[in-house]
């Protein structure tokens, strides 16, 4: 149990420091690796908590696709962060707004049952007992039969996004060339020009 306790301590401490590095560090690489970092130790509170299966997608998708992913766009594209960091000063009460707005929430919430037990009770999820059935039945069990449509939402979500990212990325740019594939697949042979080089003389 001690040793439980420590490793729950630590694991926390590194995540929180973690998070907090990846949005305050200026360096948009150092932060996609901090989120691995956190990603990391997210995975092990979850191990502690028995949730193995859990662990284990975080760090193969998350760690292994989407933070990868972050990392090749963020060092592939050519993007200005100090002209994005710009309005950081002038929009920060906005954000600490709507930040001290869901701490809020989140507190009512946790403390619902408390205040009112009925309330507490209506937004318990229920939970499968964890002898009858493993950590992934379980979790499969509770979110392909109660939580399907919400389920499926979150993916049509997700599509949405990724196509808006693909037609914001894509956008036309002056002084970008791009390949025009009709133009490649029209050229005919008078367009390659044969050059003889003599042997020794380079091209």
């Amino acid at each position: 149990m001690i040793i439980q306790t420590i490793a729950f301590y630590v694991f926390a401490v590194v995540a929180i420091l973690s998070a907090a590095l990846v949005v305050t560090n200026r360096n948009p690489v150092y932060s996609v690796l901090f989120l691995v970092l956190t990603f990391f130790n997210a995975a092990g509170l979850f191990v502690l908590l028995g949730a193995e299966f859990l662990a284990m997608m975080l760090v193969v998708v998350y760690v292994g696709a989407v933070a990868v992913l972050f990392l090749f766009v963020v060092m592939m594209l050519d993007i200005n962060f100090v002209e994005l960091r710009q309005g950081f000063v002038r929009y920060m009460p906005i954000g600490l707004a709507v930040g001290l707005i869901l701490a809020a929430e989140l507190i009512f919430v946790l403390g619902s049952g408390a205040v009112a037990p009925v309330l507490g009770q209506a937004i318990t999820m229920p939970i499968p007992a964890v002898e009858q059935m493993g950590n992934t039945q379980a979790l499969g069990t509770i979110l392909y039969t109660h939580y399907f449509y919400l389920f499926q939402a979150a993916g049509l979500i997700l599509l949405v996004a990724m196509i808006g990212a693909i037609v914001l990325t894509h956008r036309e740019r002056e002084g970008v060339k791009r390949q025009k594939i009709a133009n490649q697949v029209a050229r005919g042979r008078d367009s390659v020009v044969t050059v003889k080089v003599q042997s020794g003389s380079g091209v």
